[in-house]
């Protein structure tokens, strides 16, 4: 396996900040297991975290002025880095005025061992989450995650706590991974949270 410290990697124009490759699942589907790096990155394992002032510095290998959002997602989960998400965050917010978006498995609080919706509050536009399938049996098969059955139901509270602090909230599943009738069912359940539903391309 390849080691490097690719902090940061562009899509497009956005920004994505690879904080942290812990994470609380092992899910079946995941790109990490196929391949050590993606969007041109050869390899997002990091040799080991980075800190907030080398997350800083990385920022200034890029034109801020054209980027439009800087994401959070990376070879693990960010939530995982939690204290350094929100002070990057913050700084990005401050420093720039980029809006900011956490790509999540939701499971953030379980992770912290605390409520982390308030702290979202100012820092954080948009969530991600991978809601994967309506399931709760099915979503601990796909997710592997070590919290086992609390998982699910804590993706959920997240969600619809998060909603109070974040503008955009969305849960979110693949493109062909589930049938038309389980589409269906998530966007009820995402209408029962009052948070957005998206299916979205296989690499987003």
């Amino acid at each position: 396996m390849a080691e490097a410290m690719n902090v940061l990697y562009p899509i497009g124009d956005k920004l994505y900040v690879n904080l942290t490759n812990r994470c609380s699942c092992d899910c079946t589907f995941c790109l990490r297991n196929a391949a050590d790096g993606a969007h041109g990155s050869d390899t997002l394992w990091l040799v080991r975290e980075p800190s907030f002032e080398e997350v800083m510095a990385a920022f200034d290998d890029y034109a801020m002025e054209d980027v439009t959002e800087v994401v959070f997602c990376g070879y693990g989960e960010p939530t995982c880095a939690f204290d350094r998400l929100v002070a990057v965050a913050r700084a990005v917010k401050e420093r720039w005025g980029k809006p900011v978006r956490v790509n999540t498995n939701g499971q953030g609080s379980l992770i912290c061992g605390r409520d982390i919706a308030p702290e979202l509050e100012g820092v954080v536009d948009a969530l991600s989450i991978s809601l994967n399938t309506p399931d709760a049996a099915r979503y601990l098969e796909l997710t592997r995650s070590r919290f086992g059955e609390e998982a699910f139901p804590a993706m959920l509270d997240f969600a619809r706590r998060a909603r109070t602090y974040v503008p955009d909230v969305t849960l979110t599943t693949v493109a062909t991974t589930l049938s038309p009738e389980e589409e269906q069912a998530c966007q009820r359940l995402c209408d029962e949270l009052g948070v957005r539903y998206r299916i979205r391309p296989w690499v987003d």
